[in-house]
């Protein structure tokens, strides 16, 4: 018998069970509606999870990729620093999709976090996609313009103008290495970048990583369209900025 099952048909017991307790007391009514409500949120959460897990594993069987409930050992809570990184406490990696995308390493997953305690405990997740990069760049990190933009913008924070007036009103690009970013950053990728697909996107190259990142647990329906803006990133970047950093994409 399946895990699952023996579970329902012991939080069935428990009513029934309550349900004998209470019969002769006059709260015996009260207790019984209790029990129930415990035994079908239970239920209920016990059914939508299994569910979402058959779902992402459709998924991934579907696309020649492979899930996995946890992380299977690739280090992916500390894949970067910055954002959904970093925040918070009991950092958690579920949802673990793993592929390729144009001959790259890809993976989706859901990154977790709790932030305060007590009543004030709050848990937070991120749906994490990510495609591997051939060699180390610096760090170049593009958000969409807002107001936490703005508010961070005036304690400091960078954000490099480029040649397009309007990527400058739609996005806020931090770049640690100035000149590598606006080499990346060439007017066709702007273009590329202010295009519906990709317009609200939030990426950053790290490392040997792109990533991106947004609210809420994994959304099958939106890894393919966030891996083509992250390919386009990728492609997008000139040969003579990965020969700079020990790559050369002539020789692949």
């Amino acid at each position: 018998m399946q895990v699952g099952a023996v579970v329902v048909l012991g939080l069935l017991g428990l009513t029934v069970a309550a349900a004998s307790s209470g019969a002769g007391h006059p709260s015996g009514g009260i207790v019984v509606l209790m029990v129930l409500v415990v035994v079908l949120v239970a239920v209920g959460g016990w059914w939508l999870e299994r569910r979402r897990r058959e779902h992402l594993a459709a998924w991934a069987h579907a696309s020649g990729w492979t899930y996995t409930p946890r992380d299977p050992g690739l280090g992916l809570a500390t894949l970067q620093t910055g954002t959904p990184y970093g925040q918070g406490h009991s950092r958690t990696v579920t949802e673990v999709l793993t592929g390729t995308y144009e001959g790259r390493t890809a993976v989706s997953f859901t990154y977790g976090w709790t932030t305060g305690s007590g009543k004030e405990r709050r848990e937070h997740r991120a749906h994490v996609v990510a495609i591997a990069l051939p060699a180390y760049l610096p760090v170049l990190e593009v958000t969409p313009e807002g107001f936490g933009a703005r508010v961070a913008k005036a304690f400091g924070a960078r954000d490099l103008q480029l040649e397009s007036a309007a990527f400058n009103a739609a996005y806020r690009v931090d770049a640690r290495d100035a000149r590598t970013g606006h080499a990346i950053l060439h007017p066709r990728l702007l273009e590329r970048l202010l295009r519906p697909d990709a317009l609200g996107t939030s990426w950053r190259i790290e490392g040997t990583w792109l990533l991106s990142w947004a609210s809420g647990p994994t959304s099958t329906a939106s890894i393919a369209p966030r891996l083509g803006v992250l390919a386009a990133v990728v492609r997008g970047v000139p040969r003579h900025v990965w020969l700079d950093h020990g790559y050369d994409p002539a020789a692949r």
